[in-house]
C-alpha cells in the first residue's frame, strides 16, 4: 500500500500528477499552514508573451496562521483565468476538443468559496482525465496530531500504508527512521527524465501547469506525465 501525503496546489504541474499516479492513495494534506507565494493558489502557463502566473485571489489579511483548508476566495477569478487559458492555448492541437470540459471545471470552481475545494476539484478531474486510478482522500479522513513526520506517520498508518512516497523537498525534515520503526518504508520521488512534447510559444518549459500537456498532447498526455524509463 503506497501512500503520498501532500498539500494541494492549483492546476499543478506534471510532476505532481506523476507522483499521484504512482500511489495507491493520495491524501490531500490541507490542514497545514497556507503559505503566500506558494503553489497553493497559483501556477504558471505558457503564453505568447512568456510565462504567466494564474493566481486565485484569497483572503490573507489578519490570517497569518490559517490552514489551507480555511482559506477563502476573495473575489471572482475563474472567468479571468479561463480567458487567459483560451488566449494562450487556442491554437494548441487539442484545445478545441478539451475546451468545453475544462471550461466546465472553471464554471464549477467559480461557485466554490474555499481554495481547498477548488484545488481538489481540478486535481480529481485532471487525474481522471489522465486515466489515474489512485484513491484521493482528505487528511481530515485520518485525524492526526503532532507536527512534521509524526503527523505524516499517523496519517500513513491510519491509511494502512507500508510504503510512503515523498517529494524531494521533504528531505529537509522527514525522519525516515520514525516511519521505519512503524513498518513504513520511505520512497523518494525525483522529477527527472521527463520527455518534451510539442509545445507552443518558444523554448520548451517543463515547470508549467499540466493543462499545457493536455491542450498540446491530448490523448498522448499520460505518457508525458510519466518519466521516461530506461537509459
Amino acid at each position: 500500500m503506497l501512500v503520498s501525503i501532500i498539500q494541494s496546489c492549483y492546476i499543478p504541474w506534471k510532476g505532481f500528477f506523476d507522483l499521484i499516479g504512482q500511489c495507491d492513495e493520495y491524501v490531500i494534506f490541507d490542514r497545514m499552514q497556507f503559505v503566500k507565494r506558494h503553489w497553493h493558489n497559483r501556477n504558471r502557463i505558457k503564453t505568447a508573451n512568456g510565462l504567466e502566473w494564474l493566481t486565485i485571489p484569497v483572503v490573507t489579511k489578519g490570517r497569518f496562521d490559517q490552514a489551507i483548508d480555511e482559506v477563502e476566495i476573495e473575489k471572482p477569478w475563474a472567468e479571468k483565468h479561463w480567458r487567459a487559458l483560451e488566449l494562450a492555448y487556442r491554437r494548441a492541437p487539442f484545445f478545441e476538443t478539451l475546451a468545453p470540459l475544462v471550461q466546465g471545471w472553471y464554471e464549477r470552481a467559480d461557485k466554490k468559496m474555499l481554495l481547498t475545494d477548488i484545488n481538489e476539484l481540478f486535481t480529481r478531474e485532471i487525474a481522471a482525465l489522465l486515466g489515474m486510478r489512485t484513491r484521493i482522500v482528505r487528511d481530515i479522513d485520518y485525524p492526526a496530531e503532532g507536527t512534521k513526520t509524526a503527523r505524516l506517520l499517523a496519517i500513513a498508518a491510519a491509511a494502512g500504508a507500508d510504503r510512503y512516497l515523498s517529494g524531494p523537498s521533504a528531505r529537509a525534515y522527514l525522519d525516515e527512521s520514525l516511519l521505519a520503526t512503524a513498518g513504513i518504508a520511505t520512497e523518494w520521488m525525483s522529477y527527472e527524465r521527463y520527455q518534451e512534447y510539442p509545445q507552443l510559444h518558444g523554448q520548451f518549459e517543463h515547470a508549467v501547469s499540466v493543462l499545457d500537456i493536455l491542450f498540446n498532447a491530448g490523448p498522448e498526455a499520460p505518457r508525458f506525465v510519466r518519466q521516461k524509463s530506461g537509459p
